[in-house]
Order: C-alpha cells, then sequence, then structure tokens
C-alpha cells in the first residue's frame, strides 16, 4: 500500500488521552483529532495484565523472565527484545532476542494452530547484548549484537541448524535488519549518536556468507536524494565503519527497521525520529518527528524497534514515554494502539505479528521491577486490519 510521507505535517492529540494525530501531506498544520481518531478508538481500562487496549482486543502473558515457559520446561531468557514470527506447519514461532551481556542469545516459542504454546527452547547462546534483528525471505532470524563491532547472526527460529556468524555483513553496533527480496539486499540500523544507515549486497540472495556492505550517502537535511557506496572494510578495525565513507549520512542512534512496497523506514531514538526511504526514486525524508508537535503533545515518544501489519499499518514501540505501541497508517494517521500501566522503568520490544496478523507478539524488557530479570512477553488478540 502506497504510503504518503508526514514530513510537513504536525501531530496534534494528546497520547495520555488516547487521542490520535492527523499528519496531512504538504500541510503546515493538522487539525486536532478526536479522542479514538486512531483505526481502532479509545483505550479501555488497563486489563489483568496491565495493558490497556481498544474494545474488542484481548491479552495474555507468554513468558516471564527466568521462568519456565508455560506447558514446557524451558526457562525464558532476561531482557527479551527485537522479535519476529514465522510459519510452522499449522502454527507459528515466535523468536525473541536477550538483550544482557555477556550470554545475549535467542529463544523461541512455538504455537500451534490454535495458539496453544507447544515448545520453547534457545537458538542462540553466548553472544552480546542481542538487541533487535530482523526476518529473511527463506524463514531465518538475523540477531544483532549492540556492542562495539558486534557481529550479525543467522539464526534458525526452528531450532534445527547452528546459529552462523555473519562477518561480511559488518562490525558495528548493530541495531535491527529488514530484507528487501525486490532489490536483493538486507538494510542495517547502527545504534550511534553518529551511526549510518547501511545495506548488505549478498553475493548470492538467500547466501549472507558474502557480499558487499554499503552505506548511505546523503546531505545533512531531513529530506533529499541519496547514493550508496562501499563500506571499504566491513571489519570496522581500526576505523569503525561509520567513519570511513565521506558524506555518509549520519542518524542519531539507529532502532528499528521495516521494509514493504519499496519503501524502507527506520527509527532513530536520539531524536525521536521515523525515517523513510523511497527505494523507487532514491529520495529519503522524515515520515515522523515529533519536534513538529506543538505543545508538546505528541502521541509516539521514544521510539524504537518497528513492525507493519499486511494492511500496512506501522507500528513503533516505545522505549520510555508512556510506554505505548503507536500505530501510524497510510492515510497519515499516529495514534496510540495500547498501553502498558505500571512498568515506567521498562521499554517496549519485538513487536511481531503472526503469520495470519490478528496476534501481536511484544515484550516490555524489564517488566514491574525494572531489571532485566523481570521482562515480560506478551500477546495481543483480536480485530486487527489487514
Amino acid at each position: 500500500m502506497e504510503r504518503r510521507t508526514f514530513l510537513r505535517g504536525a501531530v496534534i492529540g494528546s497520547s495520555a488521552a488516547a487521542f490520535g494525530g492527523t499528519l496531512m501531506h504538504g500541510a503546515a498544520y493538522a487539525a486536532p483529532a478526536q479522542p479514538g481518531a486512531g483505526p481502532y478508538g479509545a483505550l479501555g481500562a488497563a486489563d489483568a495484565n496491565g495493558l490497556m487496549l481498544p474494545s474488542g482486543f484481548s491479552s495474555r502473558v507468554i513468558a516471564r523472565s527466568g521462568q519456565t515457559v508455560s506447558g514446557t520446561s524451558y526457562t525464558w531468557h532476561s531482557a527479551p527484545d527485537g522479535g519476529a514470527c514465522f510459519v510452522d506447519g499449522s502454527g507459528w514461532i515466535y523468536v525473541s532476542n536477550s538483550e544482557i551481556n555477556p550470554s545475549g542469545g535467542a529463544s523461541a516459542v512455538k504455537f500451534n494452530s490454535s495458539g496453544t504454546v507447544t515448545g520453547a527452547y534457545r537458538i542462540l547462546s553466548n553472544t552480546r547484548q542481542n538487541c533487535a534483528g530482523g526476518k529473511t525471505p527463506w524463514n531465518t532470524w538475523l540477531s544483532c549484537e549492540e556492542v562495539d563491532r558486534g557481529f550479525v547472526y543467522e539464526t534458525d527460529p526452528y531450532g534445527v541448524n547452528a546459529a552462523v556468524q555473519r562477518p561480511a555483513m559488518g562490525r558495528f553496533k548493530h541495531e535491527a535488519a529488514a530484507a528487501d527480496p525486490v532489490r536483493q539486499v538486507i538494510y542495517l540500523t547502527e545504534d550511534e549518536t553518529s551511526g549510518c544507515f547501511y545495506r548488505f549486497i549478498p553475493t548470492t540472495w538467500g547466501n549472507l556468507s558474502s557480499g558487499t556492505l554499503q552505506v548511505l550517502k546523503a546531505g545533512t537535511a531531513t529530506s533529499g536524494s541519496f547514493t550508496w557506496q562501499n563500506v571499504p572494510d566491513p571489519d570496522g578495525s581500526p576505523t569503525a565503519t561509520r567513519s570511513q565513507v565521506s558524506g555518509s549520512k549520519k542518524f542519531n542512534g539507529g532502532e528499528g527497521c521495516h521494509y514493504a512496497n519499496d519503501t524502507v523506514w527506520f527509527t532513530t531514538k536520539g531524536d525521536n525520529r521515523v525515517w523513510q526511504l523511497n527505494l523507487t526514486n532514491s529520495t529519503y525524508e522524515l515520515a515522523y518527528d515529533d519536534s513538529l508537535v506543538p505543545g508538546g503533545a505528541a502521541p509516539l515518544t521514544g521510539v524504537d524497534n518497528v513492525t507493519g501489519s499486511s494492511y500496512g499499518d506501522l507500528y513503533v514501540a516505545e522505549d520510555g514515554g508512556n510506554m505505548e505501541i503507536c500505530v501510524i497508517t497510510p492515510d497519515d494517521v499516529v495514534a496510540p494502539f495500547l498501553r502498558i500501566t505500571g512498568q515506567s522503568s521498562s521499554e517496549i520490544t519485538g513487536p511481531a505479528f503472526s503469520p495470519a496478523g490478528n496476534r501481536l507478539y511484544f515484550s516490555s524488557q524489564r517488566g514491574t521491577s525494572g531489571s532485566s530479570s523481570g521482562g515480560i512477553t506478551y500477546e495481543v488478540t483480536g480485530p486487527f486490519r489487514t
């Protein structure tokens, strides 16, 4: 679905009151939206799990850090972070990273066709601070280390094949990855205050053992055209990858990344922005910028992980803020979809839809305790737009 940019619009509305904000292409100002202006309406009172949801939606807890996953003998990892869902016969699998250092890694939970948990297991061990990542079209999970000269690990969500380190994809402070099957590349974000945005071109699509790492080059403005240039030394030593190419565009703390329909979106937490690359004409622009919102009434603050629905909606998780997942619709509405209460010292991570699109998985990384050992992984079910 074609998405318009909302760089020049302004988001109006109170997140605390579950307002939405309409962003109008080319407009200097957008009129205030009414409460519940998002596609699912206003948020209701917190449920038994502490989640405020729109009418018709319900939640359940799938796993808690340090506790066995219900119906299994597997103990769920600490600090759950980036995640994705994979088809598994008539059921599916949800994969989740562990953002601790050392011994990060990733785990998986299996569900049958009715959504019952049937298994849980480890798919990656002995790595460092695995933050976000991305799903490949050939059904592997790219788990990214958010440390200096970190690696991307290609893992098997089905738990059959051993994880493989992919150094050709660059050694830097990795955050997220998004696969583009049209151009046969993988986009990569970098969690540095002066980080870059990269793409990896595999020598053979479907095999990430070798290829070319490139960095995005552009001016300092918030919109314009861009090009790609090869990174001379993807190993990042002695010169960091972000410092090797003159004119590489700097982004303030790259986070989540999502590709769909010849467009890639990614978030930068340092300036609370969502960026949009239009791949058909090699231009970039802002899709969301809370600094354009008058009166500090932005419905989305602390942008972090991002995913998309088959309908074309973007779901952006907050790191801090008031612990919401907000939806950005194709017609430029920004509104809270859910809010977690009583967990102000945490962040929301790993949003991902089940294959049918009617279940959304995500985690509160530190839960009510504010500690990495207090993570909670949730499922929300309801009438999502598909």
